[in-house]
């Protein structure tokens, strides 16, 4: 990429927490940054797509958007869960639309063509008469799969890839063992869209220096005075305790996790809240929220379920508010980075940091 405006080893140079700035406008606002970051962050980088409840028996499947790239997810016969690329060898018609159970097979939607759960050819209507063509030298590209946690993270670039257990160190402790993120059941799932760059959403996750001015309803549930931010190499954790009645979450403490490059792990009493962040162009992201509660059929458990959806619902809507009109003012040509809080902020200077150490080495 021949694009020094983007690749400026000054404008890259690591900075000092305390004297830090945000980064500069144009990794928001310039169209080249889009296939940069699929490259240089997302295909090498580990991205969240299930939970293994959502794969318990063979054929079952879970679909989903790598930044761009059409991914399944699939329990095989053998019991082993692989992700492949949604994309038939023939044409490059769907394997599958949306998450399914007990599929036999990943049939093609455009040709028909029809693949094993573990990504081998089976059939290609019509292609008898095909010279040398032989249906099992066809197989479904395929990711690196690890589980933890109960959860399905695929990387697209293995060679590339970080490692998986040094990007999560620390984590399974603070959880703990009382709140094993495995034995949660699948609830709902909710997009937005939103007309912000991926990299904005996850900046203003990234800090709690906002929630007493955007989200008022939230603020009442938190402990701003005692909110504390931990960085780590490749996440962060945004800590609080929270206090709230019964019929939401009760009382405990708030967990925050950002795992690079576009996982949060949100977990409260009895709940675990993932998103996932899909850039969808220089100026516009979907974020993916899947709702996993402790198993509990009760009427009170479904009424904080529903409780829960519909408070999440209005922070989200505070949040896509304010990150749509920052965009705006990223793109204006008025935008010069402004110093960061020390400490409020310093979870967006270690996620600047990171970004900027991957955009000098390329």
């Amino acid at each position: 990429m021949n694009r020094p405006d983007l690749l400026d080893a000054a404008t890259l140079a690591a900075q000092p927490a305390e004297r830090a700035t945000s980064l500069a406008a144009r990794y928001y606002a310039d169209p080249a940054t889009v296939a940069l970051d699929r490259e240089r962050i997302f295909d090498r980088g580990w991205q969240i797509l299930a939970h293994v409840c959502q794969l318990q028996n063979a054929g079952d499947h879970v679909v989903g958007d790598f930044n761009g790239l059409p991914v399944i997810a699939v329990r095989g016969a053998d019991g082993e869960i692989r992700v492949f690329h949604n994309v038939c060898r023939h044409r490059a018609g769907p394997l599958a639309a949306c998450d399914g159970l007990a599929a036999k097979s990943l049939r093609c939607r455009y040709h028909g063509w029809t693949y094993t759960l573990d990504g081998t050819l089976r059939s290609a209507p019509e292609m008898g008469t095909a010279p040398d063509f032989n249906v099992a030298d066809i197989k479904l590209p395929q990711l690196a799969v690890r589980v933890w946690q109960g959860l399905v993270f695929a990387a697209v670039d293995a060679e590339h890839a970080i490692d998986f257990d040094a990007m999560v160190a620390g984590i399974d402790e603070r959880v703990g063992a009382d709140r094993h993120l495995e034995n949660y059941g699948h609830h709902r799932r909710v997009g937005y869209d939103i007309n912000c760059n991926w990299k904005i959403y996850i900046d203003n996750y990234l800090e709690g220096y906002h929630v007493p001015h955007v989200h008022p309803g939230l603020n009442k549930l938190l402990d701003y005075r005692s909110y504390t931010t931990d960085t780590h190499e490749w996440y962060s954790l945004q800590f609080s305790p929270l206090e709230s009645g019964d019929d939401l979450y009760g009382s405990g403490d708030a967990l925050y996790y950002w795992i690079w490059p576009n996982t949060m792990l949100n977990i409260v009493p009895g709940r675990l809240q993932t998103n996932r962040v899909i850039a969808k162009g220089v100026d516009k992201c979907r974020v993916e929220f899947d709702f996993y509660y402790a198993m509990d059929e009760s009427e009170e458990a479904a009424a904080r379920r529903l409780a829960d959806l519909n408070f999440s619902d209005e922070v989200q809507f505070e949040d896509l508010t304010i990150c749509e009109d920052v965009q705006r003012g990223m793109a204006s040509g008025s935008y010069q980075p402004g110093r960061l809080n020390p400490l409020r902020e310093n979870a967006v200077h270690h996620f600047h940091e990171l970004l900027r150490r991957v955009y000098r080495e390329a």
